[in-house]
């Protein structure tokens, strides 16, 4: 016969079936439909309206708001046994992988395009182009930051004339907002290790002020790659539409700030979970996923750092 202890870490706990799978599924096709109607429209100089992707991004908010608070509810009744919480493991372990095979994409498309499609447009290797297919003006050196007249896409009897717009590339030291926006992030690797450090110690106060710490860099990191892109748009006329470099610039930068942005929040969420007493040496797994996912993005960051402002 199985032992009391053998049976608490077999059972695997099913919760009563719910419908938030369904409403999170709905919030999010009428977030997704409302952002591509505002696109269509954009594109055609329509008036542009964002009641449908609002309404859908509050059903999202609301979803998740009462769904992470029932798991959390059900872990505070001592329903988490050890192989439940071995899932949520392997959840977040996969999830992060999933993460970073979508920043290796973007990765790899930036290394393709400088290493190999731009010498290959110069007319180097077996592959090089020859001939009369580029502008005139085109020269095969990064950062690649125009595109031939936008007309010739539509009407392909227009001139293969690059266009007379003034366009730079970002530097790493020209406003400093990435090199210190890489010190906050590095920064905030050590301060969420030392507030994990707190919980092992069972030092509530030192949690608190360092996730406290920690979730302040995040929001300055957002707030300063906000001024970034100012400067990008206003002062440099870097756009999406600036050439292959415009496009994997915002992209990477983009996307890396939506991931710091709900890492902030997921860690704000820790903070208040802090506040209420909510972990313990043994039972801080909330905690542990959230500061996964934040050094993974510093991570990415420090990769974004080298190999799009410095390199």
């Amino acid at each position: 016969m199985a032992s009391s202890s053998q049976t608490e870490h077999s059972v695997y706990y099913v919760p009563a079936s719910g419908w938030y799978p369904v409403f999170l599924a709905f919030g999010l096709m009428v977030t997704v439909t409302g952002l591509a109607s505002w696109l269509n429209v954009n594109k055609t100089g329509g008036a542009t309206d964002w009641s449908q992707t609002i309404v859908g991004t509050i059903i999202v908010i609301a979803v998740l708001y009462s769904w992470f608070a029932k798991v959390v509810a059900e872990n505070a009744q001592g329903l988490n046994n050890a192989m439940l919480n071995k899932s949520y493991v392997w959840g977040m372990g996969w999830f992060i992988f999933s993460e970073v095979m979508f920043f290796a994409a973007f990765f790899g498309a930036l290394f393709y395009v400088r290493a190999l499609v731009v010498p290959w447009l110069g007319g180097d290797g077996a592959k090089g182009i020859t001939g009369d297919y580029l502008w005139p003006e085109f020269q095969a050196a990064w950062p690649v930051v125009t595109n031939p007249d936008a007309a010739i896409f539509s009407n392909p009897g227009q001139s293969m004339a690059a266009p007379e717009v003034s366009v730079a590339a970002m530097s790493n030291w020209g406003a400093y907002l990435p090199f210190w926006n890489t010190v906050i992030l590095l920064s905030s690797s050590f301060t969420v290790h030392w507030a994990h450090h707190a919980i092992k110690h069972a030092d509530r106060f030192k949690l608190i002020m360092w996730l406290s710490i920690t979730c302040a860099l995040g929001v300055l990191f957002v707030f300063l790659q906000g001024l970034e892109y100012v400067h990008a748009y206003r002062d440099l006329g870097l756009t999406l539409n600036s050439g292959i470099y415009g496009s994997t610039f915002f992209l990477l930068t983009g996307f890396h700030g939506f991931h710091v942005t709900m890492g902030t929040f997921i860690l704000i969420v820790q903070l208040f979970r802090a506040i209420k007493g909510h972990f313990t040496a043994n039972d801080c797994f909330g905690f542990e996923a959230a500061s996964w996912y934040w050094h993974f993005v510093d991570v990415v960051w420090v990769g974004l750092f080298i190999f799009v402002y410095i390199f």
